[in-house]
């Protein structure tokens, strides 16, 4: 691992250079706008000569293409045709079907007697003692005091057209 003092040193050396290359910087900056410039002589647009005229280069003979001559289509051997197989006979099969037991018949249970609920006796109706209803003081907010807006001043932006 790298020591305390070698890890500063290049970080030291680097913001000194940092530091001297911006004091340089403006030095010459400054020298540049203190001082007047030479007048630089304006120098005059040179003559160009008039553009060439290109003679128009002969068209190149092209040979016209021989005619090829239309070759006969080779006849393609025809497909042997499938021999046609005999269908295959498929002995149709009986299956015995499996005996199945017949469900026990369900006995007839005869049907319980229910014993009848007994009445219920009507109950009178308790009367419950009107309360008084409690005073609740209404709570009344102060009125807003209307807002103040600061004069309107005329804007510089030109209003834009509305669009019929």
């Amino acid at each position: 691992m790298a020591s305390k003092t070698t890890m500063r040193s290049p970080v030291l050396l680097m913001g000194l250079l940092l530091l001297l290359s911006c004091t340089g910087m403006s030095a010459a900056a400054r020298l540049l706008e203190e001082y007047p410039h030479p007048e630089v002589p304006e120098l005059p647009k040179p003559e160009l000569p008039p553009h060439l005229v290109v003679p128009e280069m002969p068209k190149a003979a092209v040979p016209e293409h021989p005619a090829m001559p239309e070759l006969p289509k080779p006849k393609l051997p025809e497909h042997p045709a499938m021999p046609e197989l005999p269908k295959p006979e498929v002995p149709e099969l009986e299956l015995p079907k499996p005996e199945v037991p017949e469900h026990p018949a369900v006995p007839q249970l005869p049907k319980p007697e229910m014993p009848e609920h007994p009445a219920v006796p009507e109950l009178p109706k308790p009367e419950v003692p009107e309360l008084p209803k409690p005073e609740v003081p209404k709570h009344e907010l102060p009125p807003l005091p209307e807002p103040e807006f600061p004069p309107k001043t005329e804007s510089h932006y030109p209003v834009p057209e509305t669009k019929p």
